[in-house]
């Protein structure tokens, strides 16, 4: 059916994403091109520097107290590397790792590492972190729900839109 296949290939997802940019008036480029595996893949294919893009990663989180805290997304530049200490301490949980593949694809309705765009509504309704910010009034661009598309846009609207929980340095050269 229909909903099967937009879990695989991405089209609810990009359609919600372009939905709710839509629904904000927010300026955006929608590029359909070849599969892009890596950031540097990505950054090729949409004529951007490898900086632009935007990394969205999904996180485990673990209290202190040896709770569970959940899932959380945190986007970076793609030209950044995740810096693990800086969010432990930021948000005071006694450690992180990633999602799996499986957890991955089951909080978000099929995604695959690589394809989660860098918002937490309407894919997923937990927390939204990011190291991007508008200093530069820079642009932002993201693989919307497949390896196959992407979006770019400009930095502040997508802020603005994703209204993250926090905005914090957590990654490094």
């Amino acid at each position: 059916d229909d909903g099967e296949l937009g879990r695989t290939d991405g089209t609810d997802h990009r359609r919600s994403i372009t939905d709710l940019l839509d629904s904000n008036r927010v300026p955006y480029r929608l590029l359909h091109h070849e599969a892009t595996p890596t950031s540097e893949d990505s950054a090729r294919v949409r004529g951007e520097d490898l900086s632009t893009g935007g990394k969205a990663i999904v996180l485990k989180l673990r209290e202190a107290s040896d709770g569970d805290a959940g899932f959380a997304l945190f986007v970076l530049s793609a030209s950044r590397k995740l810096h693990t200490k800086s969010i432990r301490r930021e948000l005071g949980t006694r450690g992180v790792r990633f999602a799996t593949a499986d957890e991955l694809a089951e909080l978000t309705g099929g995604l695959v590492p690589g394809s989660v765009p860098p918002f937490g509504r309407p894919i997923l309704p937990d927390r939204v972190d990011t190291s991007i910010g508008t200093s530069d009034g820079g642009k932002i661009a993201f693989n919307c729900g497949s390896l196959t598309s992407s979006i770019v846009m400009d930095a502040a609207d997508y802020l603005r839109v994703a209204e993250p929980a926090g905005i914090f340095s957590f990654s490094k050269e």
